[in-house]
């Protein structure tokens, strides 16, 4: 098939490809608008050590893992429970709750995703001090030039994290272009046999058309 054969293909079915990606589109879209929505909210706990010195600072950035570590506990869950006085389960708060440390940043991130903003942020931010917290019990045991302070360099912030309308219904689209191109391949499959132009009779026999005898009217 030539270029001229797709595009012959494309104007007598190319309304299945549309409408299918229309309602794939539609589909997605709707279905996305009726789930629960689920903001995330993002702490950053900022990690420094008291003084700029190549080994602490190599230490530091060894230890992040293990901060991470610390965070991501139940233990630190039923602290949040209690300081939040949240009608939940640690398990179910700490599947919600995600620690992803930054070595090149020297930062930790809490990342909440939950059904309320506002309780997102509570979260995230109550998370990040127990980070804060539990250093400066630390930074108490140890001289002033060794420690390691924790802070929080700023507010968390809240955004939407699921569901995602346009980008469900852009998906859905494509889907629906795909599933679309399939039909018109198996239709045009079986229709393969069926002889509509001179072309397609030159084709089948392998052999050239030297008259065809025009329709009639009456």
């Amino acid at each position: 098939m030539n270029l001229i054969d797709y595009g012959r293909i494309l104007l007598r079915r190319g309304w299945i490809l549309l409408l299918l990606a229309v309602i794939a589109a539609a589909a997605a879209y709707v279905l996305s608008t009726r789930q629960t929505r689920i903001y995330q909210s993002t702490q950053r706990v900022l990690i420094q050590p008291a003084r700029n010195d190549l080994g602490l600072a190599e230490a530091t950035i060894r230890l992040l893992n293990s901060y991470a570590v610390f965070l991501d506990s139940e233990k630190i869950a039923r602290q949040v429970i209690d300081q939040l006085q949240l009608d939940m389960t640690p398990g179910y708060l700490k599947s919600n709750v995600f620690i992803a440390p930054d070595t090149l940043r020297m930062t930790i991130q809490v990342d909440a995703r939950l059904p309320d903003c506002d309780l997102s942020n509570d979260v995230a931010r109550v998370w990040g001090e127990q980070l804060v917290q539990w250093r400066n019990q630390q930074n108490q045991q140890q001289r002033r030039e060794d420690r390691v302070e924790a802070t929080l360099p700023d507010n968390p912030r809240c955004e939407l994290y699921a569901p995602r309308p346009t980008i469900n219904a852009a998906v859905g689209a494509a889907l629906g272009l795909l599933l679309g191109g399939v039909i018109v391949f198996v239709l045009e499959y079986l229709e393969s046999s069926i002889i509509r132009r001179r072309d397609d009779l030159e084709r089948g026999l392998d052999m050239p058309v030297l008259a065809a005898i025009p329709d009639t009217e009456g």
